[in-house]
Parts: C-alpha cells; sequence; structure tokens
C-alpha cells in the first residue's frame, strides 16, 4: 500500500510524522506523494482540506484519515497517543471506507467559454470586494429572489458545522446528498425582501447566482479565496465526486457534533 503524510507543520505534528513514517515503513509501506492510497492528515480540519485540495483529482482512488494535534475536528478523529493503534489498523487494512458528498462551484465568465470549476469539501462563499453584494438567486432556472447583503454560502452537509453554522444554518448529516445556502447580512426592510432563512437543496437541484450590478467577486472554495472579474453567473450543485474516508472504528457525526459544541468529554 502507497501512503503519504500531510502536517500541520508545528512541532508536535512533524514529530508524529516522522514516528507514522518509521512505523509504516518497518510494515513495508511505500511513501509515495503523486499516487497515495491512502493520505494521513496531522494538524486539524484546516490540515485535512489542504489535504483534500491536493488529492482532489484523485479521489476516486485516495482515502483520507486525519489525526488532531489540537482540539477535537470534524474531519480529524485521531489521537496523538494512538499512532501506533492506527498504524497498525492501517497496515493490516482493518478499515472501511465511508464517502461524503462535496459542493461542484462553477464560475461562467462574460467573455469566456469554458468556465473555472472547483470542488469544495466545505463550502464555497461570495461576498463583493467594495459594494453590497447584489445577486439574483436562481433554484431550478426559476427566479427565486433578489439578495441584498454581505454575501452568501453554499455548503455541503459535513461542512454544514463549519462557517455555515456561524451564519445560523442547520447542521446536516453527510448522509444526505444536499447542499445549503446561507444568507450574510441580508438587507430587509419594506423595499428589498429575501427569504431570511437557510435553503436545504437536494442533489439533483441547481442554484445560480447571477449578478445584477457588480461582475466583480470575492470567490472562496474552503480555505482558497481569489477575485474573479467578468463573472456571469456562479452555479452550484452537488457534485458527481464524493471524498473517501477511512474509518477503523465507530465515531458517529451526531457524537463529533456533541464532543465539538457541547461537551469534549466522553460520555459517561
Amino acid at each position: 500500500m502507497k501512503y503519504f503524510i500531510i502536517s500541520r507543520s508545528d512541532d508536535l505534528s512533524n514529530d508524529l510524522m516522522d514516528k507514522a513514517r518509521a512505523y509504516l515503513e518497518d510494515f513495508g509501506m511505500e511513501w509515495e506523494e503523486e499516487q497515495p492510497d491512502i493520505v494521513l492528515s496531522i494538524g486539524g480540519d484546516g490540515t485535512m482540506l489542504h489535504a483534500f485540495h491536493k488529492y482532489s483529482d484523485q479521489l476516486s482512488t485516495v482515502a483520507f484519515v486525519g489525526i488532531h494535534t489540537g482540539h477535537l475536528g470534524f474531519y480529524a478523529d485521531w489521537k496523538p497517543i494512538e499512532i501506533e493503534k492506527l498504524v497498525l489498523s492501517i497496515a493490516k487494512k482493518e478499515y472501511e471506507v465511508i464517502e461524503y458528498p462535496l459542493l461542484e462551484t462553477s464560475i461562467h465568465y462574460q467573455n469566456k467559454e469554458e468556465p473555472a470549476v472547483y470542488l469544495a469539501m466545505n463550502e464555497s462563499t461570495v461576498k463583493s470586494p467594495d459594494v453590497t453584494l447584489v445577486m439574483d438567486v436562481i433554484l431550478n432556472e426559476d427566479q427565486f429572489e433578489r439578495f441584498r447583503g454581505d454575501g452568501l454560502c453554499m455548503s455541503t452537509p459535513s461542512g454544514s458545522t463549519a462557517y455555515n453554522k456561524a451564519l445560523g444554518g442547520a447542521i446536516i448529516h453527510p448522509s444526505l446528498p444536499a447542499m445549503q445556502l446561507t444568507e450574510m447580512a441580508s438587507i430587509n426592510n419594506r423595499v428589498f425582501r429575501t427569504v431570511g432563512a437557510p435553503l436545504v437543496l437536494p442533489a439533483h437541484h441547481r442554484c445560480v447566482l447571477r449578478p445584477v450590478k457588480a461582475p466583480d467577486f470575492m470567490v472562496t472554495v474552503d480555505h482558497l479565496q481569489l477575485l474573479h472579474k467578468d463573472v456571469r453567473s456562479i452555479e452550484y450543485r452537488v457534485a458527481e465526486e464524493k471524498v473517501r474516508f477511512a474509518r477503523f472504528r465507530p465515531f458517529p457525526f451526531w457524537r463529533r457534533v456533541h464532543d465539538s459544541f457541547i461537551d469534549s468529554e466522553e460520555y459517561r
């Protein structure tokens, strides 16, 4: 089996990376950066996002596993003291692969035929760099609303616990193939109105954002942030691709929610 390790690059994460690599080599596993079978992310959820985007063109063949060296993460659920147990399980291939939905973001330009296409594991956001964001929100080719406010966020189910939650969005179990649109400080008065609530859209739906005023936007895809100019529209859909995680033991999603937001102690 071929493997690669991505570290957050702090001292603890680097020490764990060196230890894991030595153990895995003892079991005859091959260090391979270009086309690994399994990728270990040592750090936090941000490190896992970096790992995902590094291998976003190999999602059908690579599986990810996370070791957290800070607070418990949604994608990094192994503790540093469990590194030997994890390595032994990897060497024995004692794991199953689970898949989570992803978000596809297609940015169409006024003077280009081909769109820029990105995959997000957590979310994509759209903001206007200078003024209030004004976007027509189109659902399945029907005009839904004209949004005015600070921005819009479209999240995956697994990403619903991240920025989406901070915006007041719902937490969605990642077994559901869906995406969620949440508002950032929408303008609602007697003249301008939005729905004022998150929208959970199923996999067969499409959401298109069409600019009303300025054509330049700050678009984020997970931790990546880019200024896109001369935008004609931004289309969101649940991606055909999925991210694969190597699961070695039960760690239910709602337990992760509980441990992260309610009580970090083990169940009594």
